[in-house]
């Protein structure tokens, strides 16, 4: 009997631990190589949007659509799907918007995903447009005009500067603009799209379409073990215990 109790508290152990990885991981599949975005828990609404559209399917084969170098590359407007040549983009999109979620953590480094918009007063972001951040780095003395002509003297945080002043980004943006993730690998794909030629409204004259996909949650929790320098989990009992987690 005792032995029994054990083995049960050990498979509800099991059960338990490890219920969901601490993020959610999204596989971007570009012409230039693939990246591996991370979603920010901080900001769950335009995470649990973003994962809902990408479950679905709505993101495969749409463009980068709006393509600056030392800016941004965009996408997510469903209209580009089949859009032809020279079709001017960047008005579509599901018939609802996300409200901002504007957060002094997280900001506009190289790398970062963050919410397109129009000039609503709330600031709420586009249901599915968005854009990776390529930027450019600052010094001390453009970070220090930037507070004071773009962030009407918002300050911006010191290890932040540090960020902005190595990596680069674009920092007038911040707390405008909801930034809701970061690339953890493949940021050279950004360079390499932003590097593609454009037309006069910034579209890429070769199509830089995308497709995307969702972690499994081992898949993310292995990932995450090896960014720990952990040897991943994928033995047959792994497999078993993980058909019993909640939905991922």
């Amino acid at each position: 009997m005792k032995k029994t109790l054990i083995l049960v508290a050990l498979i509800a152990s099991i059960l338990t631990s490890h219920a969901a990885p601490p993020a959610k991981y999204v596989r971007i599949i570009t012409p230039k190589g693939e990246c591996l975005l991370k979603l920010y828990d901080e900001t769950p609404l335009h995470r649990d949007n973003f994962t809902k559209l990408v479950r679905e399917g709505y993101f495969k084969d749409l463009l980068f659509h709006r393509v600056i170098q030392h800016f941004m590359i965009q996408g997510g407007d469903p209209n580009s799907r089949y859009a032809a040549e020279k079709q001017r983009l960047g008005e579509g999109g599901p018939e609802y918007t996300i409200p901002a979620e504007f957060n002094d953590s997280l900001f506009h480094k190289k790398g970062a995903i963050g919410a397109a918009r129009d000039n609503n007063p709330a600031k709420a972001s586009s249901g599915s447009q968005f854009y990776l951040v390529q930027g450019r780095t600052f010094t001390d003395s453009g970070l220090d005009s930037l507070e004071q002509l773009r962030l009407g003297g918002r300050k911006i945080p010191p290890y932040q500067r540090e960020v902005y002043k190595t990596l680069g980004g674009t920092p007038h943006l911040d707390q405008s603009y909801t930034v809701f993730g970061e690339l953890v690998s493949g940021i050279a794909v950004v360079d390499s799209i932003a590097a593609v030629q454009t037309d006069r409204y910034d579209r890429p004259l070769q199509d830089q379409r995308m497709d995307m996909v969702m972690l499994t949650r081992r898949e993310a929790i292995n990932f995450e073990r090896e960014q720990a320098g952990l040897p991943p989990h994928n033995g047959i009992f792994t497999k078993f215990f993980d058909l019993f987690k909640p939905k991922y």
